[in-house]
């Protein structure tokens, strides 16, 4: 059965073909993987590249699942609700951000705002609301250099099983 699941971003972000683990994408969003199971069975964050099918099956998490799970996190550490961050995600979805580097979301701990560009932040910010805000920019450069730390402990971790190997062999 084919896994589908709405992108939430559709712009340059790295490739969406690529996927991660649960274990690893709950390690970079910060989340346990407890949280990342339940996430995906209500449906706030699902795994775009392949979902769970049954006992044993692999979730597969997309560099952009990643990004929402970090900043549903981030959220949720701040004190939003989950059902204000339900709502967020949703708004993220239907705006299709092309560019998440100029993104900010603003929250006042009750609502979550998506501010597009400086103005939209000193709009709300001069209406009084937002207490804090999640430069969205900034947690994609968090993920990446998580991803490519993790990449990288994977490599050295192959490099030595096949020179474990090698020595068994001969």
């Amino acid at each position: 059965m084919e896994f589908e699941s709405p992108m939430l971003f559709d712009d340059g972000l790295p490739s969406q073909t690529q996927g991660y683990r649960g274990t690893s994408a709950a390690a970079a969003a910060g989340i346990s993987y407890r949280q990342l199971d339940y996430w995906d069975r209500t449906g706030l964050v699902v795994p775009s590249i392949q979902g769970a099918t049954g006992s044993g099956s692999q979730r597969l998490y997309s560099f952009r699942d990643i990004l929402v799970l970090k900043l549903v996190k981030r959220l949720l550490d701040a004190g939003v609700s989950l059902q204000q961050i339900r709502i967020a995600v949703e708004q993220l979805r239907v705006a299709g951000i092309s560019d998440l580097t100029n993104t900010t979301l603003m929250s006042d701990g009750v609502t979550v705002y998506l501010c597009t560009s400086q103005d939209e932040v000193i709009d709300l910010l001069g209406q009084g609301q937002g207490v804090f805000g999640i430069a969205v920019g900034r947690v994609l450069r968090e993920v990446e250099s998580t991803l490519v730390d993790f990449a990288a402990e994977e490599a050295q971790i192959q490099d030595e099983l096949a020179a474990r190997r090698a020595r068994k062999i001969s």
